[in-house]
């Protein structure tokens, strides 16, 4: 029942089911609730066809496989707000979505996970990584072409079980989920970003609300992270000048000091053959120009082959 005002008098909140989109949920709400303790919030369990259908390969089943039907949910108003992790969302949204908070990003490493006990550099020749991205099999491929990369999918406790020695000798994973999950003892090494460069967005929550819903977006300032924010835009806007829906192996990671950003970006072929790295310092507040740079250093290393082979 509504409010004398109009407002809902509880909150709905849309998230994914996962043990990992659970917590990223209770902690988004932690902060809300911390910031405004007079609202109540109902938490709404949507499936996704990224979880429905977890035979199919990521890279072809389309963007936004893990937000599309949350996004559903909130355009025709059955939930008020959705939690996503940011990485997971396409960096146009549909006609009426918004970002109305990005929360300050955990760790944003991608990580080894490896029952071998040893670092990538340091794993025997022929041992098994699984892994699905398309852009961590090219950086594996790229620094250890002597491993095989073993397609795995599934949630993070699934891909730990796979990776326990049956299926494969470790995976890589990103860092903050585990260390959300109370997991980091697993971790065998964390990846340097600058040469295992991670994917836009990654260590960050982002609430998404409906574009016109002023109530939301008022809510939304209290927990948004102006620094995270400034650093995901300018990846994003990376991803963006590629094309947005880039299958291509992509990385982007901007770390901020005061008002500047340093962007660090990869791209490569799906085998590791070819690969492109580069990094750029600009100013934190115009993150376009900065992934625009960052591109324009990628094609003139011919990077732009890529998109067109």
């Amino acid at each position: 029942m509504a409010a004398a005002n109009g407002i809902r008098p509880v909150v709905r909140v849309g998230t994914r089911g996962s043990r990992l989109a659970l917590i990223q949920t209770d902690l988004t709400l932690a902060a809300l609730r911390e910031a405004h303790p007079d609202l109540e919030f109902e938490v709404v369990i949507v499936t996704t066809q990224g979880d429905a259908n977890q035979a199919a390969a990521l890279a072809g089943m389309g963007l936004g496989v893990f937000v599309k039907e949350i996004e559903l949910r909130l355009d025709i108003g059955d939930i008020d707000m959705a939690v996503h992790s940011l990485k997971d969302m396409p960096t146009v949204l549909p006609d009426g979505m918004a970002i109305g908070a990005v929360l300050e990003r955990a760790d944003p490493r991608d990580v080894l996970v490896s029952h071998l006990g040893t670092k990538l550099a340091e794993l025997p020749a022929g041992a098994r990584i699984g892994t699905s991205s398309p852009r961590r099999v090219a950086q594996v491929a790229e620094q250890r072409p002597d491993l095989e990369i073993v397609p795995i999918r599934g949630n993070v406790d699934t891909r730990l079980r796979k990776a326990a020695g049956d299926e494969c000798d470790g995976t890589i994973l990103a860092a903050a989920g585990l260390l959300r999950m109370g997991l980091g003892d697993v971790i065998t090494e964390y990846l340097a970003p600058d040469e295992f460069v991670p994917p836009p967005g990654q260590g960050a929550m982002a609430v998404e609300i409906r574009s016109e819903d002023d109530r939301m977006s008022e809510m939304m300032a209290a927990i948004n992270h102006p620094e995270t924010a400034a650093e995901v835009t300018a990846e994003r806007a990376f991803l963006e000048a590629l094309g947005g829906g880039c299958q291509v192996p992509v990385g982007a990671y901007a770390a901020g000091d005061s008002d500047l950003l340093t962007l660090t970006v990869f791209m490569g072929a799906a085998d590791g053959s070819a690969t492109y790295r580069d990094k750029v310092v600009g100013s934190a507040s115009d993150a376009s120009g900065l992934a625009a740079m960052a591109w324009e250093r990628l094609r003139e290393q011919g990077a732009a082959a890529l998109l067109t082979g």
